[in-house]
């Protein structure tokens, strides 16, 4: 969770107001926005790098101000994110880190988490944090940095696929999870935890603040 990032996408949901998202959008090199998200930085003195979207929510007063900057994709078998992160992609920034997915529209959300398995084979690390802690995609094996008692959920997105898991307190071993909730509300029981994927297997391991 401390990777340095080299794009911050910031999607049209809930904007964040702890301080670790926010410390790490004003730092972030470059701000890429999804479509209404631009008029939320606009107001909080944040300039976005570039707005991608098929621009159905933001204001003509944004429309006009960074005319320079706009990014238009009408295509609508897609959502704004995902053309924002393949923006980043075409760009090639290779850390990328989503903000602003979650909250407000439970559907959004839930569709913008799920997203996340679709991106990461475009990036070297493709994170999406929110004021309660960080979403990972895993799509192999794969160890992570924790802290002891940190709270840790796992989604499986394809239920056929087999895990183990090391380094939690309650251990999954070569268990399919065919319901969202039964890799939930699990806990690190040290610095780090390992997730041993089958080769159909793909998460979305979730890390709390």
């Amino acid at each position: 969770m401390e990777t340095l990032y080299d794009c911050v996408v910031v999607a049209n949901g809930s904007f964040p107001q702890t301080a670790r998202p926010l410390e790490l959008l004003k730092t972030a090199p470059v701000i890429i926005a999804c479509d209404g998200a631009a008029q939320k930085l606009h107001e909080r003195g944040l300039v976005p790098t570039a707005i991608v979207g098929d621009l159905d929510s933001i204001p003509p007063a944004m429309l006009r101000l960074y005319a320079d900057r706009i990014h238009t994709v009408e295509d609508q078998e897609i959502n704004d994110l995902t053309k924002a992160v393949r923006f980043a992609h075409s760009c090639g920034y290779r850390n990328v880190l989503i903000i602003g997915a979650t909250g407000l529209r439970e559907d959004h959300a839930l569709g913008n988490i799920s997203l996340l398995a679709d991106y990461a084979s475009m990036f070297d690390k493709i994170e999406m944090i929110s004021d309660y802690g960080c979403f990972v995609p895993v799509l192999q094996t794969s160890t992570l940095q924790s802290r002891p008692g940190q709270q840790i959920s796992i989604f499986s997105l394809y239920p056929c696929g087999e895990i183990t898991t090391e380094g939690l307190r309650w251990p999954i071993t070569r268990r399919r999870l065919t319901s969202w909730w039964q890799g939930t509300l699990n806990e690190a029981s040290g610095t780090e935890f390992t997730l041993a994927l089958s080769s159909d297997a793909r998460l979305i391991v979730y890390l709390s603040e």
